[in-house]
């Protein structure tokens, strides 16, 4: 179905403002975008803190109305609503919906990590190198909040797991992906010859994603909520989480690796390891890193 899209710009100190009055008004959807993407001196935005909501300075909101919105009324109503903010800014516009899921699923094709192991669509066929006896193939339908393995970081810890898997590291033992997201990482332990894999997520749908993708890919894969999870030890922890998650959990995640287990962790920043390689080196030996882009991978073994 269409709708009628507003947007506006707006300053970080505006937009709860704003933001309030077009959800008050029954915008079905708002998103923020920062003014100056296309800008050659764009403002980034890295990891926030905890409990911090990072914003631009300056950005513009979007916000989606039924398609039979009349816009005049809809200005005349968020007028009403806050006349201290300046809507004559507004600019509104007609959109088709579309299934977004699906348009990017249509632009995710196969992909290799390391010597064996593929990430494959549903809907794709298998490429003629993927139909080596050896292959270890993860069938995937992540949707658009999961991993999928297009992001370094997650191409990052399907390497090591190939890696690993090369030197025999893998081979019948079990696996911990915390912060399974699809449970690509864990899909591929199993794949790549891993004999059992759990998967802890904070998020209850990365839970079923995770469960829902292992039972496509005729394999089971345990999954659990951090405060239910099972306290064990494993050979195998790999954690594709933000850097300030890595370091918060840094003495959980080192009391699940088994003395001479072996740890990756991704979703790190350059310029972020060097904290977290301190903060892990009182359990583990043999640090290293690997960049891929702007992100860093961090491995060790388990004192």
């Amino acid at each position: 179905m269409p709708y009628l899209q507003l947007s506006l710009p707006c300053t970080e100190d505006q937009q709860p403002r704003v933001e309030h009055a077009l959800e008050d008004v029954g915008a079905l959807a708002v998103t923020l975008q920062d003014a100056h993407l296309d800008a050659v001196d764009e403002q980034a935005i890295f990891e926030p803190g905890v409990g911090e909501i990072p914003l631009w300075h300056e950005m513009t909101l979007t916000a989606l109305f039924d398609a039979d919105t009349d816009a005049l009324m809809l200005l005349a109503a968020l007028e009403a609503f806050d006349p201290g903010l300046d809507w004559t800014q507004a600019r509104f516009e007609k959109i088709e919906d579309q299934d977004w899921e699906r348009a990017w699923l249509d632009q995710f094709q196969p992909m290799r990590f390391g010597a064996r192991t593929w990430i494959v669509p549903w809907n794709h066929e298998l490429p003629e190198d993927a139909n080596a006896a050896d292959a270890a193939i993860v069938r995937l339908d992540p949707g658009l909040a999961f991993g999928s393995g297009t992001h370094p970081t997650t191409a990052l810890c399907l390497q090591w797991l190939d890696t690993l898997a090369t030197q025999g590291e893998l081979q019948g033992r079990e696996v911990l992906d915390f912060g399974c997201g699809s449970g690509i990482l864990a899909l591929a332990a199993l794949k790549l010859g891993a004999a059992r894999a759990v998967g802890v997520d904070n998020d209850p749908q990365a839970l079923i994603a995770t469960a829902d993708n292992a039972q496509r890919n005729g394999t089971g894969i345990d999954v659990y909520m951090p405060q239910d999870e099972p306290v064990r030890t494993y050979p195998v922890v790999v954690a594709n989480i933000l850097a300030i998650a890595l370091d918060a959990l840094a003495e959980t995640l080192a009391a699940r690796v088994a003395p001479g287990g072996r740890i990756a962790m991704s979703g790190i920043l350059a310029g972020q390891e060097s904290e977290l390689l301190e903060r892990y080196a009182p359990w583990f030996d043999d640090l290293r890193t690997t960049q891929r882009e702007d992100w860093i991978r961090i491995e060790g073994r388990r004192k």
